[in-house]
């Protein structure tokens, strides 16, 4: 089998072929540092760290690319709105510059927490405009563009194959309707589409950051930073760009455009997209439709330092996601993240026993794969091969990360496979998972010790393991807020029924006494 991916271009899955045999180039759409990252946003970026070691575990050599915007993205994809940056600069007291400088730390601790491995390249639009006036200029020769009211404009009646991304009819869009609304909030657009490629005149008179351009002092539109940095660290045509799906209908759509607008061809082979990770006040109210995707601008979001303030690590989180697919939507709460929790520890519990079977921490040993390496079968049993098989087959159909993720966790109980062989399988399967499975098993053991980690027991088959793994991680959380009474009351309540919690390095444990 080889790797097929759903391409976005076109809605169907389509068998990956890159243009240059074995090397894989792929531009993922960046944060705008005006604000934290919520858990929504670092979806995305957990996703394009599945593929760039999915990449790596397939033998491709590859380079990732990925963009900070740090100036002129609006409140709206569509030109409209306030400025976000200016907006946070204002309210902090802060140039724009410390402002970004501030929330692109914040996001790269982020994704370390997150053990996403960092892009081979990030860059920052503001250390790039050249580039972009360049890149106008070449669409402007070719007929794309007109000046009104001071502003550069693309006209997407120039380029007949605007909307084919997200499925849109130029016709309709003249009209200003169409699948998605479409508000015209500037009287010099010819069509409500519509993009601003340079704004020397926009509605902010005192713009914090502004450049000299051949069409007058000022600064870029958002879109034209991913093509002008995508094009200068991957050339003209590449293999793979992706994004949220949100991006489909406006930002990807004008990339496109202008794109293909200044070279004459085609930009981009495979358009990934993430979905959504939706929040609602209750599972009753997302069965009902009462689910809202995680935003800023709405207020309901959530950062990862406020999962760790309530006791959870960045792995947990990491292991929710990887158990939902990239292209469907996963509904957040505290009840899954309890689950994810609970069921990394018991993972990395079933990890240890292995270790202690085949000969204590020295088995633990966590090995650094080279390209291609952690697929080799070489001197791996027909049993093992099988697991390895399975678990690529999974990454190779899409990255099915859940079906993936499973083969860990059967692997961990097959007792005809030896438990060193499995720790080698599930080190390399965690070389794309990033778990970092084997180096927290091997914490704890030595925080432990071999007497300790054996007590740990084996819950595959109770069937009222979900119930008390709830009981247990809410206790914990009541002890964590100092909720004591209620930590006494679950405590007693587990004792009634036989149930003894037991205090390890990875989180509280229970057994049945």
């Amino acid at each position: 089998m080889s790797l097929k991916v759903f391409n976005t271009m076109g809605r169907e899955m389509q068998e990956f072929k890159p243009i240059k045999d074995g090397f894989v180039g792929f531009y993922g759409c960046g944060p705008t540092v005006y604000n934290y990252a919520h858990i929504g946003n670092l979806r995305a970026y957990v996703f394009l760290d599945t593929l760039d070691r999915t990449l790596t575990f397939l033998g491709y050599d590859k380079k990732h690319v990925m963009n900070i915007t740090d100036v002129g993205h609006l409140t709206g994809d569509s030109d409209a709105g306030d400025d976000k940056m200016v907006k946070s600069a204002e309210e902090r007291h802060q140039s724009v510059l410390e402002v970004a400088q501030f929330y692109t730390d914040a996001f790269l601790k982020d994704i370390d927490s997150l053990n996403i491995i960092r892009p081979d390249v990030i860059c920052k639009a503001t250390e790039h405009i050249p580039e972009m006036i360049d890149l106008i200029k070449r669409i402007e020769a070719n007929g794309h563009t007109y000046m009104a009211g001071g502003n550069l404009y693309y006209d997407v009646t120039t380029y007949p194959h605007y909307g084919d991304l997200a499925q849109l009819n130029l016709d309709e869009l003249r009209a200003g309707a169409g699948e998605r609304d479409v508000v015209v909030v500037d009287k010099n657009k010819r069509n409500p589409a519509d993009f601003v490629l340079w704004f020397t005149k926009s509605k902010f008179e005192n713009q914090a950051l502004t450049w000299d351009s051949p069409w007058g002092r000022g600064y870029p539109g958002w879109h034209i930073e991913c093509s002008a940095m995508s094009m200068k660290y991957l050339g003209e045509h590449f293999d793979i760009h992706t994004g949220g799906i949100d991006h489909v209908p406006i930002h990807h759509t004008n990339e496109i455009a202008q794109s293909e607008g200044a070279t004459g061809h085609k930009w981009v082979n495979y358009w990934l997209h993430n979905e959504f990770l939706v929040i609602a006040k209750d599972k009753k109210a997302a069965e009902n439709g009462g689910a809202e995707k995680m935003s800023k601008s709405s207020g309901n979001f959530l950062r990862l330092q406020t999962l760790i303030d309530k006791g959870y690590s960045p792995l947990d989180y990491r292991f929710f996601l990887l158990g939902g697919h990239y292209r469907k939507q996963i509904y957040f709460s505290w009840d899954a993240m309890d689950s994810a929790k609970n069921g990394r520890a018991s993972l990395v519990q079933k990890i240890v026993k292995l270790a202690q079977k085949a000969g204590g921490e020295k088995a633990l040993s966590a090995k650094k794969y080279a390209k291609g390496e952690a697929n080799c079968r070489t001197g791996l049993s027909e049993k093992a091969c099988a697991y390895l098989d399975a678990f690529q087959s999974a990454l190779e159909n899409d990255l099915l990360t859940p079906v993936a993720l499973s083969q860990i966790s059967k692997i961990v109980k097959d007792s005809s496979v030896s438990p060193a062989e499995a720790l080698d399988v599930i080190d390399r399967m965690d070389s794309v998972i990033g778990l970092s499975l084997i180096e927290s098993a091997a914490a704890a053991l030595k925080e432990a010790g071999t007497a300790a980690v054996s007590l740990m027991p084996d819950h595959s088959g109770d069937p009222e393991a979900s119930e008390i793994d709830a009981l247990v991680s809410e206790r914990a959380l009541a002890k964590k807020n100092r909720d004591f009474a209620r930590a006494d009351k679950i405590r007693d309540e587990l004792a009634s029924r036989g149930i003894t919690i037991i205090d390890t390095p990875t989180g509280p444990a229970w057994k049945r006494n």
